[in-house]
């Protein structure tokens, strides 16, 4: 009997995935192939990215590159089993991503399903029967993004190991396989819609307008040092090292220099960084508390004017 060639063997692996992929394109669910055997998206990243084909204007992440036709798809999956990934965002969806303890944890630590039952359980409320999928290492639920709604991913925002999938993100679909285990549908529900409460707690907090800081006290060079740092507070993102709070400490020390030469009053730099710290979406309390502790210590520490 003649042997199998290895391109026989590459066609054995890769029809299973070929057809996760239709199946979910077929739902409507764009989908972007991910490397081989893992979780990591396949194709260049930006900062590799030749600017050429595709991203002749612009680099394209993989949720823009995320597709339906299935004349792309058997085109890519032609080539590698690809591991099959589903853009939330442009599906329409928001997958509650449960995951386990990590081994580093106390004993007893809630895992993703036992924090997601308490939160319920707080609550009042039941999850509605819907599409669920078992991962390598917990459990995805699949909901369909209410109507009119943007929700970006999260991570813990609903509790310890729980995670979301949405605009921004992708999960692995079923049929994929990492080295830590198989994703497969558990319950071929239909997709319900997530849940109004539940969508409360996703939505990012509404930022108010940031007014435009005009400084009438002051040096020239004061004045221009508290507007510039107070446009940088009210562009800070959140989260990370670039975060709102990091942003707002570091910017509320900027200025306090000027206030400890005696350039400009420290009600008005307060008054004018408070504003734009609020602005982001930080608690007023949180940046009263912030905006002193920088200004108390850069009074206490401020070179002086000859030196600095």
């Amino acid at each position: 009997m003649t042997q199998p060639t290895s391109m026989h063997t590459i066609d054995l692996k890769r029809l299973p995935l070929l057809a996760a992929a239709l199946t979910a394109a077929e739902r409507g669910w764009p989908v972007i192939p991910l490397h081989p055997g893992s979780k990591r998206p396949a194709g260049h990243a930006e900062r590799a990215c030749p600017g050429t084909g595709r991203c002749a204007d612009g680099h394209r992440t993989p949720e823009e590159r995320a597709t339906t036709d299935p004349d792309l798809i058997h085109s890519a999956w032609a080539h590698r089993p690809y591991n099959v990934g589903i853009a939330t965002g442009p599906a329409g969806l928001v997958v509650i991503d449960l995951d386990p303890v990590k081994p580093e944890e106390p004993e007893g630590a809630p895992d993703g399903a036992t924090s997601l039952q308490a939160l319920c359980e707080r609550a009042g409320q039941v999850l509605p029967n819907t599409y669920r999928v078992r991962t390598a290492r917990g459990e995805h639920l699949y909901f369909t993004a209410p109507t009119g709604m943007r929700l970006k991913c999260s991570a813990n925002r609903l509790g310890p190991h729980i995670d979301t999938r949405a605009w921004g993100g992708y999960v692995v679909a079923p049929g994929s396989t990492t080295p830590d285990g198989t994703y497969a549908v558990v319950h071929e529900a239909p997709v319900a819609e997530l849940p109004a409460w539940l969508a409360a707690l996703l939505r990012e907090p509404v930022r108010a307008a940031a007014v435009p800081v005009q400084v009438q006290d002051g040096t020239k060079a004061a004045r221009v040092a508290l507007e510039r740092e107070c446009a940088v507070i009210a562009a800070a993102s959140e989260g990370g090292p670039n975060g709102r709070n990091n942003t707002l400490h570091r910017s509320a020390c900027k200025v306090g220099r000027f206030v400890a030469w005696g350039d400009l009053p420290r009600h008005v730099a307060e008054q004018a960084i408070q504003g734009a710290g609020e602005s982001t979406g930080l608690p007023p309390a949180e940046c009263a508390t912030t905006i002193r502790s920088a200004l108390d210590w850069v009074i206490a520490h401020a070179t002086p004017r000859e030196a600095a």
